[in-house]
Order: structure tokens, then C-alpha cells, then sequence
């Protein structure tokens, strides 16, 4: 199994990256969030001129964040400063487009996107819309400019099997935010080499998973204040999804659910409150608030981190490597200098 660790993008992450390359991870990524976290590609420039080894991913952009012209030209100055090593993951924009109060694009536009990505980074001229218009556009200036030479590796968060499908037409990878379900795993697979067929596209792709890890110690409890504080950041971003999508707070647990409508109470929100995207996300993907570890249901914690002993994370990973998962993504928020250690034994 490969390790890579995502974090949120702000000045300093690049030590966080030459130290992630010093323990032989095999990527560091960073969320492209704007109105919660810092600039992904300021983040990711400096993290190439500090490292020389590590693949460095944007987990991820979306089609209402940028043009395809203005995100190719921000990638090919990464692929510039790190050649061949620039992941770049593309969604729909469920939590960057609910900060801002709007709604994620659709998946048609998102495979037209990735498609408009790849073919701009490569080289090769797109056909670029605004309005009726329609204009062939490519890059004008490449070499010291943009590197279209070094490929870049491109990878569609995938939620849901249509998600998948995209990413085997597309010649893609697949990535998932806390989704440690070998079932699911599998199934994204299967829809991913179905796109692949209908594309007459082979091209073998990575899959990522995003997580979190607590190893216990002997005889701690696997629901105690640091296991949830471990998973907390994942679990809190799932509710806070919820809290403003009835029908996906209907799919959850009966425990979860109720986590869900006593972390709304909690905001002072409703779940069709216009401004809720204002209360939804505090200190997001950050270490979560002792008060709030109620929330933190058990069932959370087994869904969505990585907590037990050594031999039972071992088989864990095992089991998840035979679904596909080729790639175990920790996101660190206690202590990550620790935490990318203690992964870094485990794997």
C-alpha cells in the first residue's frame, strides 16, 4: 500500500512536505478550499522548491473555481517547478462550492472540465466557451513558461459510481474523502473499467482514499477523547454536509443522524437557512473542539479513520488493498510530525 498526506494549504506546509518526503511518502496533497483554507498552488509552489522526489496533488479543484484555461496555466507552472510529479484531482465542488453558498456543478460539466485539463496541460488546443461564443484556445508561451511536456497525473473525486465511470473514460484515477468501504471500493472499480471500455482506454490509474489513523495503546479504548479527536476533522465535514443535505442526512445511521441535527443546533442553523454556509464550517478540517467529541459517534469513527492496534490496522489496510485502494492518503491534525511518523512505520 502507498502513503501520501493531504493537509490544508497555508504558509508552512512545505516543511510538512520535505518532511513527508524524508519518511518515503509517496505524495502530499492539499485541499483547494477557498474562503476556508490558503491558496493550493502558492502552497504547492513552495512545496516543489522544497522537496525533489514527492508527487504533489490539488485535492481538489472544480469547474465553478476556475476557467480550464486559468487552472491549466496554474498547473503547468507546478509541473514547471516539479516536473512529472503534479497530481491534480477535479470534483464536482461539494464543500469549495457549499463555503460559497452555491451548489456543486454537475457531472457532465466535470467531465468536460477534466477532459479540457488534460488536453490544455498536455499541449493540445480545446475549444473554450463563454456565453455563445466559442474560441480554440491553447497555450501560446510553453518552456520557460508552462511544462506540457512532463505528463500530469489526473484524478476525479468519486462519491458515486457516475463519478467512477467519468474517471475510466477520462483515463483518470479515482480519489474519496474518508470512504473506507471495500464494497464501495469495489464497485468504483467496476464502474471505472467500464468507462475505460467505452473509451477503448486501458490506462492503468492510482486510486486515493483520504483518512485518518489512531493506533492504540494496550487496552485504550477505541472510541475514547483521541480517537475521536483523530477522526473528528472527517467526521465533522461529513456533518456538516449533511446538516445541509436532508436527503443524504436520511441515508445516515440513526446515531449519525442525530449527530447531525444536534451539530446544526449546535451552529444555531437550519439545514435551508441561506446563510448557513457561514456556520457550517468552523475551524474546518482542523482539530476539533473537546465540546463537540459528543458528535463524534462510534459508528463515525469506524467508517471513516483508521483506529486499532497494529496487527488489526494491518489487516484493515490489507483488506482495503484487495477492494483497490492503491493509496492511503493521511490527513494529520493533532500532531503531524507524529502521526506522519507513526503511518509511515505502519505502511
Amino acid at each position: 500500500m502507498r502513503k501520501g498526506i493531504v493537509v490544508t494549504a497555508k504558509p508552512g506546509v512545505e516543511d510538512l512536505a520535505a518532511k513527508a518526503e524524508e519518511l518515503g511518502y509517496d505524495s502530499f496533497w492539499v485541499y483547494d478550499t477557498p474562503m476556508v483554507n490558503g491558496d493550493p498552488f502558492v502552497s504547492l509552489a513552495l512545496c516543489a522548491k522544497g522537496t525533489s522526489r514527492i508527487r504533489l496533488g490539488l485535492g481538489v479543484t472544480s469547474p465553478a473555481l476556475r476557467s480550464a484555461p486559468a487552472a491549466a496555466a496554474a498547473l503547468g507552472s507546478l509541473n514547471a517547478l516539479a516536473p512529472g510529479r503534479i497530481i491534480c484531482g477535479v470534483g464536482t465542488g461539494n464543500t469549495a462550492r457549499r463555503t460559497l453558498g452555491m451548489k456543486p456543478t454537475t457531472i457532465a460539466t466535470l467531465e468536460r472540465f477534466t477532459g479540457q485539463l488534460q488536453d490544455l496541460t498536455a499541449g493540445r488546443t480545446i475549444e473554450y466557451s463563454e456565453g455563445g461564443r466559442t474560441r480554440a484556445v491553447r497555450f501560446l508561451h510553453v518552456g520557460d513558461h508552462v511544462n506540457t511536456e512532463d505528463p500530469i497525473e489526473f484524478v476525479v473525486a468519486a462519491s458515486g459510481l457516475r463519478a467512477a465511470r467519468i474517471a475510466g473514460r477520462r483515463g483518470a484515477g479515482t480519489i474519496s474523502f474518508g470512504l473506507l468501504d471495500p464494497a464501495a471500493w469495489e464497485a468504483f472499480a467496476e464502474a471505472r473499467e467500464a468507462g475505460a471500455r467505452e473509451a477503448g482506454d486501458e490506462t492503468p490509474a492510482t486510486s486515493y482514499v483520504i483518512t485518518s489513523m489512531h493506533l492504540l495503546a494496550d487496552g485504550e479504548d477505541p472510541y475514547g477523547d483521541l480517537a475521536r479527536d483523530s477522526v473528528g476533522h472527517l467526521a465533522l465535514a461529513l456533518l456538516a454536509f449533511a446538516g445541509e443535505n436532508p436527503a443524504l442526512r436520511e441515508g445516515l445511521e440513526p446515531q449519525e443522524r442525530d449527530a447531525a441535527q444536534r451539530f446544526l443546533d449546535r451552529r444555531g442553523i437550519t439545514a435551508t437557512a441561506d446563510d448557513r454556509h457561514l456556520a457550517l464550517y468552523e475551524n474546518y478540517l482542523g482539530r476539533i473542539r473537546p465540546q463537540d467529541r459528543d458528535l463524534i459517534v462510534p459508528s463515525l469513527v469506524d467508517k471513516l479513520g483508521l483506529v486499532g492496534t497494529r496487527d488489526g490496522l494491518l489487516k484493515r489496510v490489507a483488506v482495503l488493498e484487495a477492494a483497490g485502494i492503491d493509496e492511503l492518503v493521511l490527513h494529520p491534525v493533532l500532531d503531524p510530525a507524529r502521526e506522519m511518523a507513526e503511518f509511515a512505520r505502519l505502511l
